[in-house]
């Protein structure tokens, strides 16, 4: 089984300067890869996340991951618009740990611009990624998946993965436009998606498995289970839930698919998407 989507981070060595207020106080804490509860929790493999946009993040990932066997796959940080993208993804890739390098992520929702992603210098950066042999990952809210799909149609060489389903109004219960935007980017066949982040989309105090149901059918209808996978968003998650309560969710929304299928979103479609044996 396989955790595709986790974060650490040492505020000794790095502010988190997303982690403002006092709804987030919570994670104003150090979270090491020792206090993950993956392997408790039968997880065998895990796809450690950037979580800010900085050069030097990246590099200390790649040595985690090469230090502790649970790390399968880095996804990690490049600036997209430098001209020097291709040659800076090659020497993340040659620095020590490089081999985990399987992807890059940027934090689109932070851009005031909506299309940000159509950019040139952006699909440039982008481009030099699926020519790295890499993912991009695509941190989106639901008024940026329409730049989302037009970037998509235009890389059909870059693979892309979405993340947290592009963050749906879970607390609101709506579910347009955001499922009819999700249902046409997963037409592209280069997309895949982590369900991944409902919790957190949810009344933190209030959720149940129900006011998430919706979000997880519309994925895993658009997508088909082939092309989703499980990630827990630890710690970012425990804001919501614990480690396990997010695990017994997706197991509780996905408990309709066969057990082929189930394999496929646990495990298979991670391995398949960040190439872990």
């Amino acid at each position: 089984m396989i955790d595709a989507h986790h974060h650490v981070w040492d505020l000794s060595v790095r502010d988190q300067d997303w982690i403002t207020g006092p709804a987030l106080a919570p994670l104003r804490r150090d979270f090491a890869i020792g206090d993950l509860p993956a392997a408790a929790n039968g997880v065998t493999a895990t796809v450690l996340v950037q979580t800010v946009t900085v050069r030097e993040e990246t590099p200390e990932f790649l040595a985690l991951a090469e230090a502790h066997g649970l790390i399968a796959a880095v996804v990690g940080w490049t600036d997209l618009t430098a001209s020097s993208a291709a040659e800076d993804l090659a020497a993340l890739r040659a620095a020590p740990g490089g081999g985990y390098l399987r992807g890059v992520r940027h934090q689109v929702q932070g851009e005031a611009d909506p299309r940000w992603l159509c950019r040139d210098d952006v699909r440039a950066g982008l481009r030099a990624v699926g020519e790295a042999g890499l993912v991009y990952e695509l941190l989106t809210l639901p008024h940026q998946l329409p730049a989302a799909i037009e970037t998509v149609t235009a890389l059909p060489g870059t693979a892309f993965v979405l993340d947290h389903c592009s963050k749906p109004p879970v607390a609101s219960g709506g579910l347009e436009p955001w499922a009819g935007l999700v249902r046409e980017l997963a037409a592209r066949p280069n997309v895949t998606c982590k369900l991944s982040g409902l919790v957190t989309e949810a009344d933190w105090a209030t959720w149940t498995v129900e006011d998430l149901r919706p979000y997880a059918e519309t994925v895993l209808e658009a997508f088909g289970p082939e092309r989703v996978m499980f990630g827990s968003d630890w710690p970012v998650c425990l804001l919501a839930a614990p480690y396990e309560d997010v695990l017994g969710t997706a197991r509780a929304l996905t408990a309709g698919l066969s057990a082929a299928e189930r394999d496929d979103v646990f495990g298979g479609v991670a391995a398949r998407v960040y190439g872990i044996g």
